[in-house]
This record gives structure tokens, sequence and C-alpha cells, in this order.
């Protein structure tokens, strides 16, 4: 049995490759280690249902602040990823079958946290026919049965070896928002997500809003993986032009040796800055900061979304 908490055999992908120094983190993007209450409490509900946390599995910085408020995103469909891309702590290799009883076991998780939004990811499972995109559906609509007012996000993967109509069922079940990740620059996919194609990815996105204009889709960035100032606005222009409505960017944190190195710490003046350019291209919500994460304050960040298309809609 592999024992995922040991390296070698959480990322067996990365076991041989030479080490990148991990330099020292800059005091903008330091944390404190988690210890409330609230965070006890969210640990107690993922364990006694069972359930995987992208927070726990990735390594989140911000998981103290979020769990404290009760705030965990779930991870389903496993926790181990058949992909192995080079920034990424998920482990990678064969996945096991899929929990039939999973999306019960998350409704009634949210439920029971009082969720007024949640945020539902997963890991690639390019072992499934359809990639998982029925069972994502499936979550979304128990999520919906137990706790009816509750908004529901979900951040999905590319679906790259599936047929395009895959994409239909997940976007029937009507998640309020819609996220899939750039993750980078389209310079960079070769060494950072070698698995995934820039511009599929880019008309996944496109394509939901072309299948049901009024769910939000949402995407993000990171940064300090040896990107340029002129690529990742120039993402941000290929956002806009697949009508994505809320980006975000954040840098890039090196989970260990072997995954790739941070090429730099990137100033919260420089993030400030694209916040500015991404605002004036007119994106209805925008997060740039250093630990800005898909699902950082996302219900807060939802109900900003939400109210910013109610003022352009008024305005039109």
């Amino acid at each position: 049995m592999r024992d995922l908490k040991i390296p070698s055999q959480r990322h067996p992908e990365k076991a041989h490759r030479p080490d990148n120094a991990q330099p020292k983190k800059p005091e903008w993007i330091r944390v404190k280690a988690p210890t409330s209450e609230g965070y006890r409490e969210t640990h107690k509900i993922m364990r006694d249902h069972g359930l995987v946390t992208v927070c726990e599995e990735a390594g989140c910085p911000n998981v103290g602040e979020c769990w404290s408020q009760g705030h965990a995103t779930m991870m389903i469909m496993g926790d181990i990823c058949t992909r192995g891309c080079s920034f990424c702590n998920i482990a990678t290799g064969r996945p096991d079958a899929l929990d039939v009883f999973e999306p019960g076991r998350v409704a009634d998780a949210v439920q029971k946290l009082g969720l007024n939004h949640v945020v539902i990811t997963s890991v690639d499972r390019d072992d499934l026919n359809d990639g998982g995109a029925e069972h994502f559906a499936q979550t979304i609509r128990a999520v919906r049965h137990r706790s009816p007012t509750t908004t529901i996000e979900i951040l999905t993967p590319d679906f790259l070896k599936c047929d395009p109509s895959v994409l239909e069922a997940v976007v029937a079940a009507k998640p309020d928002v819609f996220n899939h990740n750039l993750e980078t620059v389209p310079g960079q996919y070769p060494t950072v997500r070698p698995g995934a194609r820039y511009f599929h990815s880019l008309r996944l996105l496109q394509r939901v809003k072309e299948i049901d204009p009024t769910i939000f889709t949402k995407s993000g960035i990171m940064v300090g993986l040896g990107e340029t100032n002129e690529q990742v606005r120039q993402v941000m222009d290929d956002m806009r032009a697949a009508d994505v409505d809320f980006l975000t960017i954040g840098q890039y944190l090196q989970p260990t040796p072997k995954h790739h190195k941070v090429d730099r710490f990137v100033t919260p003046e420089e993030f400030a800055a694209y916040e500015k350019a991404a605002w004036a291209k007119n994106f209805l919500m925008v997060s740039a900061t250093p630990l800005t994460r898909s699902s950082y304050h996302a219900g807060d960040d939802f109900a900003r979304l939400r109210e910013n298309r109610l003022k352009k809609l008024a305005e039109a």
C-alpha cells in the first residue's frame, strides 16, 4: 500500500527529479498555524463524513482562516489524480473506483456546516469515460436537494479526453459558478501543466457560457512561475474573449523540493497593478493578491459577483 504522506510515494512521477531550492517566504505570505475551535469542528465534520478536501491535499496556506469559518472546499472522486502537474501537491497515480454515496455525504456535510456558498472541486479522472462529469452533476443535485438556498461553485477538470458533450451534463445541473483554472500562461504549459492544453481549457470556459449564459464563469492563474507581465495580461484578454466573468491571481508556492521552482515572489504592489488592469478589461469580479486561491473568500466574492452583474444589467 502506498503511504501518501511520504513524498516519494505521493508523487512517484517526481521522485527522480532534481531538487529545486525552496526560497524563504516573504512576510506578506506568511500565515499562522490553524488552532481555532472552528477549525477543529470543520476538521471533525470532514473526517466523520469520510470527505477529502483540496485545502488539505494541496496544502493551501489559507486553511486555518477558511476552516475557522467552516468554509472547506470539498474534493470529490478521491484523493489520487491521473495527472502529474509540476506545481500540484495532489497525489498522482491510479485512482479508486467512484464512490456512489459520496454526493450524499457531501450534501450532508454542507448542511451540517450551514454553508451559504460551497466550492466543490475534484482530481482529474482521465480513467473515466466522462471524466467524472456525471459525478459532478449528481453532487450538485444532492447539495441542491439538502440545502436549496446554498449557492454552488464547482472547480472542474478540463475533460480533455472526453466527448465534448459531457460538459452539458455538468452545466445542466445548474451550478451557480463554473470555475476551471488555466493555472498559468500558455508558454509555461509544457513544464507546469504538461497533461493539459491551454486553448482547450479556454474553449471549455467559453462553451459553458454558450450552453447556459446565466452561469457565472471563473478562472485563475498562479504567478511566480517564470511568466512575464505581458503574458499575464494576454491571458486576461484571452479570458475576456471567452466571456469569463471572474479572474483570480495568486502567488505560486512550491510544495516540495521536487515540484516546480518558485521563480520569484511577486510583490503586493504588482498584484495591485494586475487587479487594476483586470478591472479595466471589464471582468465582473477580480481577486489578485499573494494569498488568493480559487476558493478563498468565495462566498463573499460570489455576492459581489452577482451584485456587479445586476449593476451592469441595470446600466445596459
